[in-house]
């Protein structure tokens, strides 16, 4: 079991390690423009080509995505609660007790952890967390709604065509498969080192109540994912999934979102520092843990 489990964590650990080394050598990184490739470009062409040719049922992705939408509405009315209670900005922190980093690390944790299988599922969870964090997420941040953003983000309609493919079981070309599978394979490794990049780049403040917030948001996050799983009576994959979506740390979008609306970027991005580097810890305790589902 322990072999297993390195072998799951090792190589996101060591692409994480390679953003970072890179920049804290001081060498030229270019995230807007990796971003901007991963974002419109990769990320599509591997949410299609995964839920295109993966054997799932629509049963199991419907699960999936009734799973992210529950996960999200339960972590904002008890990080809403909990923030309440300790006389915190909700605008600031909210957002990073509500959305886990389910896609740089969460998309290649599932697919290592449970195959083709775990990644398709883990997509369904990631594809409505981003139409949430695109709809809902930026206009509580922000305190202003746009559908702008989630109508030119192309992995909407990635999923929809895929999902079109699934329910009519069309034959896509050969050409348009080879295509979007090579594409989509640069995400995952690009997420990962760009997730380095940005951890090599943000500062800590308020130790002690980042570390909190931070140790919060795993341990609640566990606890509502195996909520959930036993609420929708979920099992295998599905619930390994659910599970690990749900117990991972802040997303990086948190500090993005947070400085773009001037939100305190450097507490949200101390919460994401933190609780990533707290998982270093958590995530072999996880792994055993969801493994064994």
């Amino acid at each position: 079991m322990i072999a297993e489990i390195l072998g799951i964590i090792s190589p996101v650990l060591i692409c994480i390690s390679i953003g970072f080394i890179w920049a804290k050598a001081g060498r030229k990184f270019d995230t807007p423009m990796v971003t901007f490739l991963v974002t419109y470009f990769s990320t599509p062409a591997l949410v299609f080509y995964t839920l295109a040719t993966v054997n799932l049922s629509m049963d199991a992705l419907v699960a999936i995505g009734g799973a992210a939408t529950l996960a999200n509405v339960i972590f904002a009315i008890i990080g809403g609660i909990f923030l309440a209670l300790l006389g915190l900005p909700q605008r600031t922190f909210l957002q990073s007790l509500t959305w886990p980093n389910v896609g740089n690390i969460g998309l290649p944790l599932c697919l290592l952890a449970f195959g083709e299988e775990g990644l398709a599922l883990a997509i369904g969870f990631f594809a409505v967390y981003v139409v949430i964090q695109l709809t809902v997420g930026v206009a509580f941040v922000s305190g202003q709604f746009s559908a702008k953003s989630l109508i030119t983000m192309p992995i909407i309609p990635a999923t929809l065509i895929a999902t079109v493919v699934q329910v009519v079981d069309l034959s896509v070309p050969g050409w348009i498969l080879n295509t979007t599978k090579l594409v989509g394979d640069l995400t995952i490794p690009l997420m990962l080192i760009t997730l380095g990049v940005s951890l090599a780049s943000l500062k800590v403040v308020n130790l002690g109540r980042s570390f909190g917030l931070a140790t919060f948001r795993l341990g609640v996050g566990f606890l509502v994912g195996l909520s959930i799983v036993w609420l929708l009576e979920l099992e295998g994959t599905a619930a390994g999934v659910v599970i690990l979506q749900c117990a991972l740390p802040v997303a990086v979008f948190c500090y993005l979102f947070a400085q773009l609306y001037e939100r305190e970027p450097e507490e949200v991005a101390s919460l994401v520092v933190i609780s990533t580097t707290l998982s270093i810890v958590t995530l072999p305790i996880l792994m055993w843990f969801v493994l064994r589902v």
